[in-house]
């Protein structure tokens, strides 16, 4: 009798509201939404989170209708694209970066599919998401985003989410940000590579039988490789920064 008693108009509500906005969880954020993971087992998460969390949630005063309750449905989902968009801005800003040295080697044809969008992308685009996945768990980012959803509940009622115009701006300057990472991350292989076609230019100048097909490319590609060993440690220590600084940020923006 108390279970059914517990099973109350309010009570339903409030469990599908928070299984909603857990659902963006496992739809827009990195490595939850990865494509290898079944939908059954994502679901499963989901509810068991729900279950988990829901003596924390708290229902947001608005009227109990349909309307409303669609409004509601939409606005949790749209909190988790939000912040998962925000998220992902930083492991774009990787794929950008790959995808301009993955140029600048002639690997633009050599695309791969990624294996947490299912998207082709160039080769170095997926070799830096795939360290910057791996250092993200090793710092347990999935652990902050899942902290994010529950400090959200106290702060953010469930139905009361509304973007306002410091989202806005906030994901339009993340935007700008990742183009400009994006290329000072690709920069030093962009440098390396500009300063050899000049060094091959003059010795095309100087020795025409120099054949730039055949000792040319292998030298740009040895060299890039060199240049992004070196510099791998620090395009990390941005990506750490980066995603540690907007996991810090989503909460004074979205509460």
């Amino acid at each position: 009798m108390e279970f059914v008693q517990y099973m109350g108009e309010e009570n339903v509500i409030r469990f599908f509201l928070l299984f909603v906005r857990l659902s963006g969880l496992v739809a827009f954020f990195p490595f939850f939404n990865h494509m290898r993971i079944p939908t059954e087992i994502k679901t499963a998460m989901v509810l068991f989170l729900t279950i988990f969390l829901f003596p924390y949630a708290v229902l947001a005063p608005f009227e109990l209708t349909l309307t409303q309750l669609v409004f509601a449905v939409l606005m949790e989902l749209m909190l988790g694209f939000m912040a998962g968009l925000l998220i992902y801005l930083i492991f774009a800003m990787l794929e950008l970066a790959g995808q301009q040295i993955s140029f600048v080697m002639g690997f633009t044809m050599a695309n791969v599919i990624d294996p947490q969008t299912g998207v082709s992308i160039p080769l170095m685009s997926q070799m830096l998401s795939l360290l910057a996945l791996t250092l993200f768990l090793a710092f347990d980012g999935h652990h902050l985003m899942l902290l994010f959803y529950h400090y959200s509940l106290g702060e953010l009622p469930l139905g009361a989410f509304y973007p306002t115009l410091d989202m806005w701006e906030y994901i339009s300057k993340g935007v700008l940000g990742m183009f400009l990472f994006g290329f000072i991350i690709s920069f030093p292989v962009k440098a390396v590579s500009l300063l050899s076609d000049l060094i091959f230019g003059m010795l095309m100048k100087t020795m025409p039988q120099f054949n730039l097909l055949v000792v040319g490319f292998p030298i740009k590609i040895m060299l890039a490789y060199v240049v992004m060993i070196a510099a791998l440690g620090s395009i990390m220590v941005v990506f750490k920064r980066e995603i540690i600084g907007v996991l810090e940020a989503i909460p004074l923006v979205f509460y």
